[in-house]
């Protein structure tokens, strides 16, 4: 029995396969979507009789994944407040729900049916600029997403649903010219004075500041002294922290000349992006901090992105101390409430510097000029959903449509902004040695096979790591040591039948963790109790396989009892404020020895770290990812960086059971540029990216046998489709990570030399044809930057 037809995920709404579409968007910017037909957007009865001279309408986007604009008559009490980029109340079927205002126009012809009316405008101000919405449009088009997803992504949650409100407390401050009575209390002249100095303080606050009751405040209130009514009350992420002011420092030459290059493409009406390549702890970041001062100082605003895991207090300290708090901050860790509050700030013109995440991108900067991208080579800059950008290259794209300059910045930059850099696309600007000249990290590299020989020596920890970690314990420097996996072993396994714990909905080991005794799958979050006996055999006895953060820790500290040893990684670090306290542990001394992952490898200063400790250099080096190689270089040189940026010259030890791979050479001598030369001749070859561009489909449903059929009909449709030499299109196969939550995932990996937009159509329009429902989902992954 044939299947039937695939469904796209993004198109999960059912009332959309039987409808006429009008594709939205025009020119250049409109989306190669699949023609859905819908027949709802225009409702109601005929009335011919009824004029419409001079009537103004608008074309409107709701929040359902429709992928279409609805038209609406603009009533006449809303004709002058209704802007594009509004937010609406509309009718819709048998409800009212959001939308947002795309385009406004006059209705020149009698419609063949009535339109409805916008019920209501739900803000004062539009929400989204007419320059987010063509980016909007772009996201949509070029990541093969619906435009309601490509808005849904470009406004917080927090400000697309009506659940969070602006948070207001009583605010009490002194009426103006207001008579003084002659006769005043003790307490009523504390609270003048206390009003006076501070030009008005909300009431809780003053209550609490003076020790005393509402009563007296109450009173002057009555006598026409005091007025006390509703205030908006900032919820601020810095609350309660107070950052010592900074002043720009003196450059060195490279510095300087990196700076000069971001000023002329500031300056620019039509700047290129300028690569900003500078070895760890060269000074990116105050060359960063002096082209934002140049960028205000002309008017305009600027965007600064990190990856969430680099955005450490240590970051955030940097900017608001030498800008103070005209800088709001984006990230995930906000509450909902704080992210409301700073969000509205940006949009009232209050705040024009912004830190923050991946989604910082789409913050409403008005004159934006300048979009900086630390670390921009991250991975975790890619969205994992609909639509699945790149915030890196979105920054790119929004810098050239506002005429913004656009900072890419990296000690190990991504070998398509490397390339794009080398043939003038980017300008190039190169910080080849550390500020203050202090020299870079030794590195030696400790092979592990050659370790496993020793008599007694365990595999864990090489001798020449735990004699340097002994040396530096006794000069009371700091140490970090690095393993980028959590959990105390990998796997669970009998030694007698071979018996592996693994997780029933995915292709995976459980990860053992000793300090809960519990198996746990880091894919969907399982979790079990470890068994008595094994499964399989009976035996009383299990091996726990394989190493994590955990294990690493205990080993250390029974290696050294009395050195004070902490663990960050995803376990420790749940609670909203557990980051910070440990890094501020780590920064006043409390901690001698640092065991983490990857967060621990990114975004952090602190001069007394000496020594660092790669203790498994393969891990990245075995994923199935033709990224593998540069991934590693880039995690290695990173987590390298964090040695020796105080008086004190570093030491990095990598261990590792393939010393000479070019990833791990190349990371001894600090040769970026000598691994680039390599990597890309294997992609010229391969024809990888920046050699075509790439698109993952992925599909995944419950039924394996259903999965891989759909597979292999679309894989087969499309090579019938593209039968020439510029479009490579692999076999339809297991994905890497082949079961997840319980959804069987096959993959096909198109990769095009050119006609890239004639193949993103042809795959919409072949994936047009499948109709499974529910059944098979499919995820397409333009640019993908994890295939697995």
């Amino acid at each position: 029995m044939k299947p039937p037809a695939l469904q796209l995920a993004s198109l999960n709404d059912k009332s959309v396969l039987n409808c006429r579409h009008t594709p939205v968007g025009s020119g250049s910017l409109t989306p190669p979507c699949v023609e859905l037909h819908i027949h709802v957007l225009m409702v109601g009865v005929r009335d011919p009789a009824k004029k419409r001279d001079k009537m103004k309408i608008a074309k409107v986007i709701v929040t359902i994944s429709l992928d279409k604009e609805f038209d609406y008559l603009i009533p006449e009490r809303l004709a002058d407040k209704l802007f594009v980029g509004s937010r609406v109340k509309v009718p819709f079927g048998k409800r009212d729900i959001d939308g947002y205002v795309v385009a406004i126009d006059e209705l020149k012809s009698e419609p063949k049916f009535q339109l409805k009316e916008i019920r209501d405008l739900t803000d004062d101000r539009p929400f989204v600029s007419e320059k987010i919405l063509e980016l909007a449009r772009w996201i949509s088009s070029y990541y093969c997403s619906t435009v309601e997803q490509a808005i849904r992504a470009v406004l917080p949650g927090a400000i697309r649903k009506h659940a969070v409100k602006a948070k207001t407390k009583l605010f009490a401050a002194l009426v103006e010219n207001a008579e003084m009575p002659d006769k005043l209390s003790d307490k009523q002249q504390q609270i003048i004075e206390c009003l006076k100095k501070n030009k008005g303080i909300f009431l809780s606050d003053l209550v609490e500041k003076l020790s005393i009751t509402v009563s007296p405040v109450k009173t002057l209130e009555k006598k026409g002294i005091v007025s006390i009514v509703p205030k908006a009350d900032r919820r601020d992420p810095l609350v309660n922290r107070n950052y010592l002011k900074t002043e720009p420092l003196e450059l060195m030459e490279s510095q300087q000349e990196a700076l000069d290059h971001l000023c002329e493409q500031i300056d620019s009406e039509k700047p290129k992006p300028v690569l900003v390549y500078g070895v760890t702890g060269s000074g990116k970041t105050e060359v960063y901090l002096q082209a934002i001062s140049h960028a205000i100082s002309k008017g305009k605003g600027a965007i600064v992105l990190v990856p969430e895991i680099s955005l450490t207090p240590q970051t955030v300290e940097r900017f608001v101390s030498r800008f103070g708090r005209r800088i709001a901050i984006l990230h995930s860790h906000l509450s909902d409430g704080e992210r409301y509050d700073e969000w509205h700030r940006i949009h009232k013109g209050e705040s024009d510097i912004i830190i923050g995440a991946r989604s910082a991108i789409f913050a409403p900067v008005n004159n934006l000029g300048l979009i900086v991208v630390d670390e921009e080579h991250e991975p975790s800059y890619k969205q994992d959903e609909a639509p699945r950008y790149n915030a890196r290259d979105v920054a790119v794209m929004r810098g050239q449509m506002e005429g913004a300059a656009v900072c890419l910045g990296s000690a190990t930059p991504a070998i398509e902004s490397w390339w794009n850099a080398k043939n003038g696309k980017y300008v190039l600007a190169t910080l080849p040695i550390r500020a203050d000249a202090k020299k870079m990290p030794r590195v030696d590299i400790v092979d592990l096979k050659i370790e496993a020989k020793n008599p007694g020596q365990k595999t864990v920890f090489s001798k020449q790591l735990v004699d340097a970690m002994g040396d530096r314990l006794r000069k009371s420097e700091q140490i970090i040591l690095f393993l980028n996996r959590r959990g105390f072993s990998t796997s669970l396994t009998c030694p007698s039948c071979g018996y592996v714990s693994e997780c029933e909905d995915c292709s995976i080991s459980h990860t053992y963790h000793r300090a809960t005794d519990e198996l746990i799958c880091h894919i969907c979050g399982d979790v079990k109790k470890v068994p008595k006996t094994c499964p399989g055999c009976d035996l009383l006895d299990f091996k726990y396989a394989g190493i994590g953060t955990q294990r690493i820790e205990e080993i250390v500290q029974k290696i050294f009892p009395k050195a004070n040893i902490q663990r960050m990684d995803a376990d420790v670090t749940r609670k909203k404020t557990a980051y910070e306290d440990i890094l501020g542990r780590f920064k006043a001394g409390e901690i001698d020895i640092l065991i983490g992952t990857q967060m621990i490898a990114k975004g952090l200063h602190f001069p007394r770290v000496t020594l660092v400790g790669v203790i498994y250099a393969d891990q990245s080096l075995n994923i199935p990812d033709f990224r593998s190689g540069e991934r590693t270089y880039q995690l290695l040189s990173q987590v390298a960086g964090r040695a020796g940026r105080g008086d004190i010259l570093g030491d990095v030890y990598i261990q590792t059971f393939n010393p000479f791979h070019p990833a791990i050479q190349m990371t001894r001598n600090t040769d970026f540029s000598g691994f680039c030369d390599q990597e890309i001749e294997f992609r010229r070859e391969l024809l990888y990216p920046p050699f075509s561009r790439l698109i993952c489909v992925t599909f995944k449903g419950a039924s394996e046998d259903l999965v891989a059929f759909c597979t292999t009909t679309f894989a087969t449709k499309l090579l019938s489709a593209f039968d020439n030499d510029y479009v490579i299109i692999s076999d339809p196969i297991p994905a890497p990570l082949a079961k997840a939550k319980g959804m069987y995932r096959y993959q096909v990996i198109i990769r095009a030399t050119k006609g890239f937009a004639l193949v993103k159509k042809t795959m919409l329009n072949i994936l047009g044809e499948f109709d499974t429902g529910k059944d098979v989902d499919c995820i397409i992954d333009v640019d993908a930057m994890n295939i697995r």
